[in-house]
């Protein structure tokens, strides 16, 4: 069984497109080509590869085509570059997973850098670190962020650094729902905790809830869904509720007193970078610069 490129480079076009029109668009093909490609891909195959929902979704066979596209894509953009051939107007698209918090906060400066050194666009999908390595799972991208440490099938993770939380508010905020609770009896600051409203990323944001158990609070507090990491931090700056920052973004608010802590011990969160195990000059460039950069900000 064979798998021809050209079928598989039109059905990662369709899954990153998320239509067939739009992925014809993409191939300077029509619809129906696009069309005729899928079916015959499964044919050779013999097994479904798309769902042909809105947006268009990869069935796990389908997966596996895409991750060995994409592979094949960048092994055809190294062998070209070894070559001499390789034309800085046709850049490689690069697709990486990443979490919010790192989005906002370090992890772009190095990707501007390897950008002003090598042809490559980047195509970045921000998720929870909790779900990132499904996006390789899947062969959405070629690397991630992740809170993962057991490498992805196929993957090689390395270490980066722990991103570390804590538990902030504005002083107004503690004087209205927290005053003088942080010195008081275990069950009077839980008391107080249980009815203080805080901020979460989005429903499967789990640090707050994860720092409220070890202070003894069971309760399910008011909270406000922010899903942005830099406008989290600005709701938790206005005072809307507490929430956990990372020093990246809570480091000047308490050095000017417009922050507090709220004690508790901090949430470490290990971060790891996991990459396709496959030997490719610029992906190994790429993790370079980042697992580099990781470690000069993050702790240790």
């Amino acid at each position: 069984m064979r798998i021809p490129f050209d079928l598989a480079e039109t059905l990662a076009a369709v899954i990153d497109e998320g239509t067939l029109d739009a992925a014809a668009r993409r191939l300077h093909v029509t619809p129906s080509a696009v069309s005729q490609r899928i079916k015959a891909l499964e044919e050779q195959l013999g097994r479904v590869v798309l769902v042909r929902s809105k947006p268009a979704r990869a069935t796990p066979a389908g997966a596996a085509v895409v991750r060995m596209a994409r592979q094949l894509s960048l092994l055809e953009h190294d062998a070209l570059a070894e070559l001499g051939a390789d034309d800085d107007a046709a850049r490689i698209s690069v697709a990486l997973a990443v979490n919010a918090d790192s989005l906002a906060t370090w992890f772009l400066e190095p990707l501007a850098r390897l950008s002003s050194r090598h042809p490559v666009v980047f195509d970045l999908h921000r998720d929870d670190q909790d779900f990132t390595a499904g996006l390789l799972e899947s062969g959405t991208v070629m690397a991630a962020v992740t809170s993962r440490a057991t490498p992805v099938a196929g993957c090689r993770v390395v270490g980066l650094g722990t991103m570390r939380y804590e538990a902030v508010a504005t002083p107004g905020f503690v004087e209205t729902w927290l005053g003088g609770a942080a010195a008081a009896a275990a069950s009077d600051r839980a008391a107080a905790l249980a009815a203080a409203p805080l901020v979460d990323f989005d429903r499967r944001d789990d640090l707050q809830t994860l720092w409220l158990r070890a202070q003894g609070v069971d309760a399910v507090p008011p909270r406000h869904y922010v899903p942005a990491s830099s406008d989290f931090a600005r709701a938790v700056a206005l005072g809307l509720g507490w929430g956990l920052l990372p020093s990246f973004q809570s480091a000047a608010g308490l050095a000017a007193g417009s922050l507090v802590r709220l004690g508790g011990a901090p949430v470490d969160v290990p971060l790891y970078w996991q990459q396709w195990n496959l030997r490719s000059p610029l992906l190994d460039a790429i993790a370079a610069e980042l697992v580099a950069e990781a470690r000069r900000v993050l702790t240790p």
